[in-house]
């Protein structure tokens, strides 16, 4: 499975939350793509129309189970997907900004 360190992440790249809503919603990456796990075959029709047509597609959870999954389905689709390892949890614990759904200060569920 490809994956990446959210170290590696530049503003910019393209980001795929696939959390549930509640954890969405307490705090999440700040222009991020939001299509729960759990949601993510029936959505994919709007997952196609935002992802770049010829970049990579960063996969993140909250810690890296589900983002995993959902890389590895997307690869299999022909789409360049990377895990991001350690999910939002590293993304928090690195300092990079994470926003409610207010796009206020959020926190990590």
């Amino acid at each position: 499975m490809p994956t990446v360190g959210v170290a590696d992440l530049k503003d910019g790249d393209f980001l795929l939350d696939v959390r549930e809503d509640d954890e969405w919603q307490a705090g999440h990456a700040e222009g991020a793509l939001h299509i729960p796990l759990s949601e993510f075959v029936a959505r994919y029709g709007e997952f196609t129309e935002a992802a770049p047509q010829d970049g990579r597609v960063h996969v993140i959870c909250r810690s890296g189970g589900r983002s995993a999954q959902v890389a590895m389905y997307l690869v299999q689709q022909g789409i360049d997907a990377v895990n991001v390892d350690g999910g939002m949890q590293v993304w928090a614990a690195e300092g990079r900004p994470v926003v409610d759904a207010e796009g206020e200060p959020g926190v990590v569920l």
